[in-house]
This record gives C-alpha cells, sequence and structure tokens, in this order.
C-alpha cells in the first residue's frame, strides 16, 4: 500500500535553516561515514541499481548515534551537569548512552518492558541506568517525561528535536557526497520522523528532484496517517515487531517538513520484513533489525508497483540490533511464505 502525496511549495527557508545545522553538525567526532554500498544480488533481482546506506555500520549499530551526540554536545555545562533522561526502544537509547558517556554526563534512560534484551544490555554496557517501564513507547516516553521534570535533567527526544533532526540529517550529506551521479529515489524507514525529515531537508534543498519516499510498517504508519488527516494524529494501537520505528505520533519538527517535502509513503508488511532481511543478508552478510529493513522491503513494493527499470534507489539500512533469537522467528516466517 502506498500514499503519493500533495507537494506544497513551502518556505526554503526552513529548508536553508536545516542544511545549516546539518552542516555543522559535529557527528564525527563520534560517528562514522558509513559506506553506500551496492547490492548486486538485489539489483539484479529488481531490474535497478540498488545502494544500502549502511547506518547497520554505525558504533551503535544504528544511525541514531547521529542526532543523540549531535544534541548532547550543545547542552550548556549547566544542563550537562544535570544530567539527561530519554525514552526509547533501544536505538536511541544506546547512541545517547554512548554519547553520554563521551561528554561526561548521566544518562538515564526509560525503555518499554517489551524492549529486545540486546538493546538494554546495550544500554547498560555503555554507562547509561536503564529503566524498564511501560508496555510499547508511549509509556515510556510519558515517565521519561515526569522523571525529567521531577530531576530537572535535559530530556533528549529521540525523534522531535531541530538539533536530533540535524544529526540525521548528516546521513543525506553523505550520501550526495557518494552519489554524485544518477540518484532518483531515496527510501527512508520512518519511526517518529527524525531521520526523515532531516534526509529530506538535506535533499530538497540541494537536489530537488530526487524523490524521498518514508517506508513504515502496516503496524504502526504514524506518518502516512497524519499525511491523510493533514495533522499530526495518534495512532489506536502499535505493532512492535518493527520494535525500532514502532511509534504511535509523528514528531512535531518532522511533520513540518515531511508535510511539504516527502513525495510518497509506502507501508509493507511483516512478511515483506522479513524477506528483505534475508535478501539483504544475502547480498551483504549482514542482518539488519526489521525497522533497519524497511528502506529495501519499500523498494520491492515500489518496483512491483511501479515497473520501474534502470533507476539509482538508496535504501537507508538503519539498524541491526536485533537478538539472536529472534532470527529463528524471522526465517520460519520466510520459509513459510
Amino acid at each position: 500500500m502506498s500514499s503519493p502525496l500533495p507537494q506544497s511549495n513551502a518556505d526554503d527557508g526552513l529548508l536553508e535553516h536545516y542544511v545549516k545545522k546539518i552542516l555543522a553538525a559535529p557527528v564525527y567526532d563520534l560517528a562514522v561515514r558509513t559506506p553506500l554500498q551496492p547490492a548486486p544480488a538485489l539489483s539484479a533481482l529488481l531490474g535497478n541499481q540498488i545502494l544500502l546506506k549502511r547506518e547497520d555500520l554505525q558504533p551503535t549499530f544504528s544511525f541514531k548515534i547521529r542526532g543523540a551526540y549531535n544534541k548532547l554536545v550543545q547542552l550548556t555545562d549547566a544542563q550537562k551537569a544535570c544530567g539527561v533522561i530519554t525514552a526509547s526502544a533501544g536505538n536511541h537509547a544506546q547512541g545517547v548512552a554512548l554519547a553520554a558517556r563521551e561528554l561526561g554526563i548521566k544518562a538515564t534512560i526509560v525503555m518499554p518492558c517489551t524492549t529486545p534484551e540486546l538493546k538494554v544490555l546495550g544500554v547498560r554496557s555503555r554507562g547509561a541506568d536503564a529503566v524498564l517501564h511501560g508496555a510499547s513507547f508511549p509509556f515510556a516516553l510519558a515517565h521519561a517525561l515526569q522523571l525529567a521534570e521531577q530531576s530537572g535533567a535535559t530530556f533528549v527526544s529521540p525523534f522531535d528535536d531541530p538539533d536530533v533532526i540535524a544529526g540525521q540529517g548528516t546521513v543525506a550529506m553523505e550520501i550526495l557526497r557518494q552519489q554524485q551521479g544518477a540518484l532518483d529515489v531515496i527510501f527512508v524507514p520512518v519511526g517518529g520522523g527524525g531521520l526523515i525529515a532531516g534526509i529530506a531537508a538535506y535533499i530538497k534543498y540541494l537536489r530537488p528532484e530526487v524523490r524521498i519516499i518514508g517506508v513504515e510498517p502496516e503496524g504502526s504508519s504514524c506518518l502516512l496517517a497524519a499525511l491523510r488527516a493533514g495533522e499530526r494524529v495518534v495512532l489506536p494501537s502499535v505493532d512492535s515487531f518493527a520494535d525500532g520505528t514502532a511509534v504511535a505520533q509523528i514528531g512535531a519538527y518532522g511533520f513540518e517538513i515531511c508535510r511539504h517535502y516527502v513525495d510518497e509513503v509506502i507501508t509493507v508488511s511483516n512478511d515483506e520484513l522479513c524477506s528483505a532481511i534475508k535478501l539483504i543478508y544475502d547480498d551483504t552478510r549482514s542482518i539488519t533489525e526489521p525497522s533497519g529493513a524497511l528502506a529495501v522491503a519499500g523498494i520491492r513494493r515500489y518496483v512491483a508497483r511501479t515497473g520501474a527499470l534502470g533507476q539509482t534507489l538508496v535504501a537507508i539500512n538503519s539498524g541491526a540490533n536485533i537478538n539472536f533469537d529472534s532470527l529463528r522467528h524471522v526465517a520460519e516466517r520466510v520459509a513459510a511464505q
């Protein structure tokens, strides 16, 4: 399922504001420039040049380290002294934990009780306090905001913050430097919208002809719901299979960009995500988590629907934090298809 979206001539001043923040973001103190890797088997299968932006190769195995570090490094000395609190299903949590350790800041991370153990251990191994609370992200978020208010610590949003969005936007800066020739579409996984907002702001300012397509799980498509409604809405329920993108409401800052500069949103099923995990593995021998495979699943859906041939399509492989035990479930679902 997909939904082409009407384009609006919004104020380019918004894009310029974010592009300047992206160019100034000191993320490489901690993050790495990840490869834009050709996927020959996927390219042959789909009849297009498929390039994978390997954000699963970051120090925390996810792009989230970019936004977390960019936010924390810009706090005042007084804010740093009071510590930081965040809520996260895991990838942002590990980014904040590592950034806080590097900067000498005390970090408390509230995570849903359903968070994979691998992600909880990832937070604790990086020196942060992990507090498990609530059945899903919205409950963890509410608890984190309450703790921040009580303690005086700075709340660090996983996606709804201009500094976080700018940090994530450095992914787009790298893509344009790495692929200076043909570039037709960038497919971006969507949870709370920080990554796609940062990428859309940078790409649409510098290469407006490049299409930006968001990809969401069918069970947590909060951006698609907001775009259809013309305003941010709260999903009545959220499927947590792709736990990294299991968000009930798109962020306000991100939506301000996405409503004007995202060309389309595609939703994919959990079975399609499992197939995409296998296809990525077959091509690269890397294992993505379900949310990390969203972009590739979206490309398959897009090519099947449009009949696109000979295009250059980029998929953001956003993360690889999947419990080893969960791989059996993924393999079984692929085998049953």
